[in-house]
């Protein structure tokens, strides 16, 4: 027992055996190929880390090389003398022309009419004056134009407070957002990104200064009428034309209007001489007394399918090449801003754009197999004007394929290309709604296609083609709170009888097919605008693979026309036109609706149209180009400046040479089957 216990407490044996010392030597072995194997993670860990680090080092410098560059940039922009530019410039492309104000200075023009400027969409600027918790510190602060700084610090509060209220159209309770007022409204868009800056400087060449000068700046996301509701902006331009006319010895004022403030000029005139409260209570002969002429650059009279495209899928020509593109980006959105989703709910929300919905129907736009443009092919052409109502052989457009404009909305090439009498159509109008594709719980941001649902999504396709007539019951389909609300503002069809008392009433006013011009036979009303850049005109569109909060119409990037110089590229069908805007739109009020008298033009009042082709700059130097006839950038074309300045000094469109004209905006007119 004792010997037991002996043995069970004794200390083990130092003496190795044969076991014992094989199992230390592994131990021994394992523990140096432990280290050995550390070492080597070690070195591997360090390899890589320095890796990093020279990667990290190479982004910074990289960085600080751009940044470095540019304040350089700003320095030498800053710094050095005004001549300086100007002199490369003229060493390179020869001496510069004077701007039109130093020239027609130079002839003896004074200034003589006031003259006021209207914005269109976009370019006039909004400022904070109430906002929630996150804008804190950005009272008046621009949030809409000047540098964008606050979309870049905070998107999601940007939206929420550019947007508007849904349901009324109107503020979101604890926001309010208003437009700048005075000539920095919409002189430049940002800095460096001139809108009116350059019209107003040549004005000022001859004398014209703030005093003779108005911006009449409104809150463009408002529908028309709501412009005055909430902030009287009609009752002031008229005080303000008022005060400027018996301020300037009776001389009646020059308007000048801007893409969608062509529209918003135009319910004007209505709202003016229509009795209060509906109206201005000025009497049918107020713009008669106040209205030399109304200059319209870039008017979307008949309205924009880019807009149909833009409420559709929130997409033009740009964002479906950059959707094609980055698809991870802007449709899986890999970032979580789900940016396509919530510029999709922010300009839903935006009147305004309901006003540039195509007008007319297909009587205007033409239908399934037929279309005033149709056939024609882009090749890029000189323009070359011949001053009459009909285009030379030398357009920028010449007539080799068959283009049908009329579907501005296609599902499918094949369904663009083919005779309707070949393309099987179901009626999506008495689809069911819901049975939802994917859980829409977890989406950040609410779209009206969360309500669609499989059967809906579905029957918007099987429908293949929308022509104007039915993109106004698409629409209504896909996006109904948008259009119940745009319904009680603004009309897109044809008035049979303008006597009909129901055309006094505000939602037509801004149709130039639903009312009537005002009874002032003296005064001018100019179309400007430019042609020869391939215009948005119609789609090719596809459906988007299911996934949460997303939106399942897509421009189908890869439709291309047959040959090189179709007018087909990247799912999108070009007319002519100033890039937004297409000429149909834009010239065939004063080329044939107004021409004249007429039951839309019943005193008479003088019709001109002033077409300016565009031709790029010549170089990097030149900026934006001094002949541009894109839709913005034609406000520094020295052409219409000058026209606009000789009117303003007094001339009329004869002085002017009456119409100058290089598209086919006579030949398609004559098209187009319209009771007059």
């Amino acid at each position: 027992m004792s010997l037991f216990r002996r043995r069970k407490g004794a200390a083990p044996s130092k003496t190795p055996t044969k076991d014992s010392h094989t199992e230390d030597e592994d131990e021994k072995k394992g523990k140096s190929k432990g280290k050995q194997n550390g070492d080597d993670k070690s070195a591997i860990n360090k390899k890589s880390g320095s890796r990093r680090c020279a990667c990290l080092d190479g982004c910074f410098w990289f960085v600080g090389f751009i940044c470095c560059i540019w304040w350089f940039l700003l320095f030498l922009i800053n710094a050095i003398p005004a001549s300086i530019p100007q002199y490369v410039t003229e060493a390179i492309t020869g001496p510069l022309p004077d701007a039109p104000g130093v020239k027609l200075r130079k002839e003896g023009l004074m200034a003589k009419h006031p003259v006021v400027f209207v914005p269109g969409i976009v370019t006039g600027g909004l400022e904070l004056w109430e906002g929630r918790q996150c804008a804190d510190g950005l009272f008046r602060k621009r949030f809409w134009g000047g540098s964008f700084g606050e979309l870049y610090k905070r998107p999601l509060c940007w939206v929420e407070h550019i947007s508007l209220d849904n349901e009324t159209g109107l503020d979101p309770p604890g926001i309010r957002v208003r437009p700048v007022s005075g000539l920095v409204a919409a002189d430049y868009f940002a800095p460096g990104y001139f809108v009116w800056a350059v019209l107003i400087a040549n004005l000022a060449h001859i004398g014209y200064e703030e005093k003779t000068m108005y911006m009449a700046a409104y809150d463009w996301r408002l529908s028309f009428q709501n412009t005055e509701v909430r902030d009287q902006t009609l009752s002031r331009i008229k005080s303000n034309i008022e005060l400027m006319v018996a301020t300037n010895g009776g001389r009646k004022v020059v308007v000048i209007p801007h893409s969608m403030g062509v529209l918003y000029f135009l319910h004007f005139m209505k709202w003016v001489e229509a009795p209060a409260p509906m109206g201005g209570g000025g009497g049918s002969d107020w713009c008669a007394k106040h209205i030399k002429a109304v200059m319209n650059i870039g008017g979307p009279f008949l309205g924009v399918p880019k807009v149909v495209s833009g409420l559709f899928s929130v997409e033009a020509r740009d964002i479906a090449v950059a959707r094609a593109f980055a698809p991870a980006v802007l449709d899986k959105d890999v970032f979580g801003f789900q940016t396509l989703q919530h510029m999709m709910w922010m300009t839903r929300t935006w009147d305004s754009t309901m006003s540039m919905i195509p007008k007319g129907g297909e009587t205007i736009w033409g239908g399934v197999d037929w279309s005033p443009e149709g056939g024609f092919k882009c090749n890029g052409k000189k323009l070359k004007s011949n001053n009459t109502y009909h285009q030379s052989a030398n357009g920028s457009f010449v007539n080799m394929e068959n283009v049908n404009y009329g579907r501005i909305i296609s599902f499918g090439k094949d369904v663009a290309e083919l005779h309707s009498s070949q393309v099987e159509r179901v009626d999506f109008r008495d689809a069911v709604k819901g049975n939802a594709v994917a859980n829409t719980s977890r989406c950040d941001v609410w779209t009206e296609y969360h309500e669609l649902g499989t059967e809906g999504i579905r029957a918007v396709a099987d429908y293949k083609m929308y022509t104007a007539g039915s993109i106004l019951d698409l629409l209504h389909f896909v996006a109904p709170k948008l259009m119940a609300r745009g319904g009680a503002h603004f009309s897109h069809g044809i008035a049979d009888n303008l006597d009909d008392p129901k055309y006094e009433h505000y939602k037509y006013w801004s149709n130039p097919l639903e009312t009537k011009l005002p009874n002032a036979p003296d005064m001018e009303i100019y179309s400007m605008y430019g042609v020869g850049m391939p215009t948005e005109r119609a789609y090719v569109y596809k459906l988007t693979p299911a996934a949460e909060c997303y939106i399942p119409f897509q421009i189908d990037t890869s439709a291309e026309g047959a040959s090189e110089h179709s007018c087909l590229k990247g799912g999108v069908f070009s007319t002519d036109g100033d890039e937004t805007v297409p000429v149909l739109s834009a010239g065939f009020m004063c080329a044939k609706a107004w021409r004249g008298k007429t039951r839309f033009n019943p005193s008479g009042i003088h019709t001109y149209i002033r077409e300016y082709p565009h031709a790029p700059p010549a170089n990097l130097l030149e900026g934006r180009g001094t002949q541009s006839g894109a839709h913005v950038d034609i406000m520094g074309n020295f052409a219409l400046i000058e026209d606009i300045i000789r009117v303003a000094a007094g001339a009329t469109g004869e002085d002017l040479g009456g119409d100058r004209v290089y598209s086919n905006i006579f030949t398609w007119s004559e098209k187009i089957n319209l009771q007059l």
